[in-house]
């Protein structure tokens, strides 16, 4: 009997240990689509029991993987979860609504990171496209959530990296709509085939989304299905080369992050530092510079004029572009490789007003690059 109860007490707090590793295992989750439904199961006849909005967040119980009635080949992993009702409604949600919190803190973790850098561009997606945890679309382990169509978002820097093996099986990074998979591959192998040569490695976009667009507030997109969208009080000012950065010299250089107030702002005219890059036929290389123009675009209010500050000679230009500095004394740092063995190197510009208020811009000697073939 001693030994029984000896035996009890020494299983106890073994057991409790045990109780307190599985409830960890348990998690919560973020809603990422704009409507799902918490059903009664995972069969298809199943009943519905709770609408869930994007924002709400529901403790993760457990998952399994369901066999697709559409695709016997294919699986789908759904969760079973606790609403936090009034009723703590439980019940199964497709995977693909939910954002586990492991996930949402890693994008987190990015948007830390880049907390400094203010937003180099904006851009929009011209198609439902998936928001990932990094530059590689050869799997679907690194995918967030998918991001609507339209969804707008800020650039802070962007990336060139090799195309995965498997490119010929993920011929996009697309969610096409529903009977237009065919069409649309057919019309990207057309479209592949116009292109010669074919580059060998892909541009991803690393971003900031604002709440409404996505739970996730930072993460990577695939380049080819991203648009930008560059302010209408520059884009007529384009003369032959792409503006693939651009940045406000007037108004105050705290505001980092946009905000629909700060977009509508973009709208007004005033002075720009604007950073352009030449159209190529040649591959994309890995090395190759994120600009090869600096062009400042100044504003006369009296006149409700542009015309130009400053337009650099051709260089080698790496974002990110930063301005520093309050009202008419600021300045902007540029990375910039003189040496095309060399690595970049901090450059700074400085911004005045002449007797008659025209912007200038008193530019470092740089040395001029050579074009390449």
């Amino acid at each position: 009997m001693r030994a029984f109860k000896t035996l009890v007490i020494f299983l106890v707090p073994l057991l409790l240990a045990g109780c307190q590793t599985l409830a960890s295992k348990s998690s919560t989750g973020v809603i990422v689509a704009r409507r799902a439904q918490i059903r009664s199961s995972t069969a298809v006849v199943a009943a519905d029991l709770l609408q869930v909005s994007r924002g709400e967040v529901v403790d993760i119980l457990d998952s399994t993987d369901v066999i697709d009635p559409s695709d016997n080949t294919r699986k789908e992993r759904w969760l079973r979860v606790k609403a936090r009702d009034e009723n703590g409604t439980e019940g199964w949600i497709e995977s693909r609504n939910v954002m586990p919190d492991d996930v949402l803190e890693a994008s987190n973790k990015l948007k830390e990171e880049d907390k400094d850098i203010p937003a180099q561009a904006t851009g929009q997606l011209r198609a439902s496209s998936n928001l990932r945890l990094t530059p590689d679309r050869s799997g679907n382990e690194n995918i967030m959530m998918r991001l609507d169509s339209g969804s707008s978002f800020d650039i802070v820097g962007w990336k060139r990296v090799p195309k995965p093996k498997s490119s010929e099986a993920i011929e996009s990074d697309v969610a096409p709509k529903a009977g237009s998979a065919q069409q649309g591959n057919a019309r990207a192998r057309q479209g592949d085939e116009e292109k010669q040569p074919e580059d060998e490695n892909e541009l991803w976009y690393r971003v900031r989304l604002t709440v409404e667009a996505s739970p996730a507030p930072a993460g990577w997109i695939y380049g080819k299905q991203v648009e930008l969208t560059v302010p209408s009080d520059i884009i007529y000012y384009r003369t032959g080369r792409e503006f693939v950065g651009w940045q406000r010299l007037d108004g105050s250089s705290a505001d980092k992050n946009a905000t629909d107030k700060d977009g509508a702002r973009e709208a007004r005219p005033g002075s720009w530092l604007i950073l352009e890059k030449s159209s190529s036929n040649q591959p994309r290389t890995l090395d190759e510079p994120d600009f090869d123009r600096i062009y400042v675009l100044g504003y006369d209010k009296r006149t409700q004029q542009h015309y130009t500050a400053y337009r650099s000679p051709d260089l080698r230009g790496f974002l990110p572009a930063k301005i520093e500095g309050q009202g008419d004394d600021k300045t902007f740092t540029l990375r910039l490789q003189e040496d095309d063995n060399g690595p970049p190197k901090e450059v700074k510009y400085s911004l005045y007003k002449d007797a008659r208020g025209v912007l200038k811009v008193n530019a470092p000697h740089v040395t001029p690059s050579k074009k390449r073939k």
